[in-house]
């Protein structure tokens, strides 16, 4: 039995925050069930990309401060990093409002930006990954995620947030090699077995709904959660949302690869039912997932399987989308008459880095007529 914490917070005020964390803690035993004095011991937030902490895309400064203070109140010693979708871990902390925070606890940022290859005979999918070495030095790491919706995956929480321990364009190696959400997700629980976080903790004050994870809309959710546990912390986030466990693939591929439990959870501190939003914009339809196909499998992903769609209307031309398409030859170009980027959907594994990553939310996921008729 895997125990979470839901705890009630209506507002990112510091003293609300700070007492909500302290009390997901107490019902869980207490920060020094997780960590110990002395200790060193890594702060891993969402920093996906530079944006201000209303926009619900990263985690909020003040959560992040809470847990901060908390375990630094049990002597550890704390450093912070990720590794951004784009820019340096300073300059998107900056725009998040973490970095003040960080400064103003006296925590220095660490080493995100390099790694070193470890070995893991153990995974079940992935035997070795480049940790940054941030991670690395520490001796535990904390992970503070924020909950969103995404593209590939459709939820991005607990698991999920460790795929930030990867540095730099590493990442994008990942997406290429494991263009669906099987392959995708059974990689996140590996890195997870190996990385083995003594506590996630997720923002769920104000979450993101709809086009996730970035260029969704900011819903009011009032809630914290803690748990040890980040394949039941993530399935009682289904519970809140209203989701099948089922269809997310990280949390199936966590409990089979025994990362954690999906059923057996014990919730404590408030009840769950003050907290589910059976409206909450996430993809719920079962649906096929990409792969590298032969010819008829290739027309049937065109004619199937959901795909990233620019909206003209919305694109500024930066370039993003093609910077960050980890296929070669590209999945998203230019075209030569100074339109707006097009999508290949031959080439296109669907693995929604673009749309994860477009800075005007120009990028939507979008379902096939024939992919709706049969899965609706």
């Amino acid at each position: 039995m895997s125990t979470v914490a839901l705890v009630r917070c209506t507002s990112y005020r510091d003293d609300e925050v700070d007492a909500a964390v302290r009390r997901g803690l107490d019902l869980l035993g207490g920060a020094l069930r997780f960590v110990r004095p002395g200790e060193s011991v890594v702060l891993k937030p969402n920093l996906l990309v530079g944006r201000e902490a209303e926009r619900a895309v990263t985690t909020h400064p003040s959560v992040f401060r809470a847990v901060a203070r908390a375990l630094g109140d049990a002597g550890v010693r704390l450093s912070y990093g990720d590794s951004p979708g784009f820019g340096r871990t300073e300059n998107v902390a900056g725009r998040a409002g973490i970095a003040d925070v960080a400064r103003e606890l006296a925590i220095p940022v660490a080493d995100f930006g390099s790694g070193e290859t470890v070995s893991f005979p153990d995974g079940h999918l992935i035997k070795q990954f480049t940790i940054a070495h941030g991670v690395l030095d520490a001796d535990g790491l904390v992970s503070i995620a924020k909950l969103k919706t995404h593209g590939l995956t459709r939820l991005t929480g607990a698991i999920k947030n460790q795929f930030g321990c990867i540095p730099g364009m590493l990442k994008a190696e990942f997406h290429a090699r494991l263009p669906n959400a099987d392959l995708f997700s059974q990689m996140l629980v590996d890195l997870n077995l190996l990385l083995r976080p003594r506590l996630s903790v997720v923002d769920g004050i104000v979450a993101m709904e709809g086009n996730g994870p970035q260029s969704g809309r900011p819903r009011s959710m009032n809630v914290i959660l803690l748990s040890a546990d980040p394949v039941a912390l993530d399935a009682t986030i289904c519970r809140l949302i209203d989701l099948d466990p089922r269809l997310v693939a990280p949390i199936a591929y966590g409990e089979a690869f025994g990362l954690g439990s999906a059923k057996a959870i014990d919730v404590v501190g408030d009840p769950v039912d003050g907290f589910v939003v059976p409206d909450f914009d996430v993809q719920r339809s079962s649906r096929a997932t990409a792969g590298r196909p032969g010819r008829v499998g290739r027309i049937a992903r065109c004619l199937i399987v959901p795909r990233p769609v620019i909206r003209s209307e919305a694109c500024t031309r930066c370039g993003t989308c093609v910077r960050v398409c980890p296929v070669t030859p590209k999945g998203v170009e230019f075209a030569a008459n100074g339109s707006p980027p097009a999508h290949h959907y031959d080439r296109c594994i669907r693995c929604y880095c673009c749309q994860e990553l477009c800075p005007e939310g120009a990028i939507e996921v979008d379902v096939p007529p024939l992919g709706r008729l049969i899965h609706r």
